[in-house]
């Protein structure tokens, strides 16, 4: 159950570069949370995603060398959905079709990535952290400041061009 959980359905067994065919796997899997619960299932589904992906990192971790194996997409999962949410939340503010503030999930996409890979200061930190938690929160990380890109890009779109 574990391993199911930490490769987020052996999506995580992927090759080459898990941690985006995790991250791209997140995606339908969010959308379609949203369309069946809105923006409350969304959100409760991220934090059992986090409190799951720690659990099941620790214990996939356990006694093993590497403690942050590639295979691990949980916290991909995590910090994808996070960096999603303020699309998702602007839609249902708005009452928009989801899929039509597409160019938010491609910022929310391509700035998680960007994120986790470059890791900058506070992700950075989180990672050298170590442990399930550090496994976990330089994502979480990640996914905040990509939330921060998504909500200034939609600042700039609809604001300043007022499209």
């Amino acid at each position: 159950m574990t391993k199911l959980i930490a490769t987020f359905f052996y999506v995580g067994l992927l090759k080459p570069a898990p941690g985006t065919w995790g991250s791209l796997a997140a995606l339908p899997v969010a959308y379609a949370l949203y369309m069946l619960g809105g923006v409350p299932l969304f959100l409760i589904a991220t934090v059992a995603v986090f409190v799951l992906g720690w659990w099941a990192t620790a214990k996939e971790t356990e006694g093993k060398d590497d403690k942050d194996p590639s295979e691990i997409v949980i916290d991909e999962v995590a910090g994808q959905w996070i960096a999603l949410a303020p699309a998702l939340i602007g839609a249902a503010h708005a009452g928009a079709d989801v899929l039509a503030l597409w160019p938010g999930w491609i910022t929310a996409f391509l700035a998680f990535r960007l994120f986790d890979i470059w890791k900058p200061g506070p992700v950075g930190w989180a990672d050298r952290r170590g442990g399930p938690m550090g496994v976990m929160l330089d994502d979480v990380i990640a996914g905040v400041f990509a939330g921060i890109v998504v909500v200034i890009g939609a600042g700039i779109s609809h604001g300043v061009l007022g499209l």
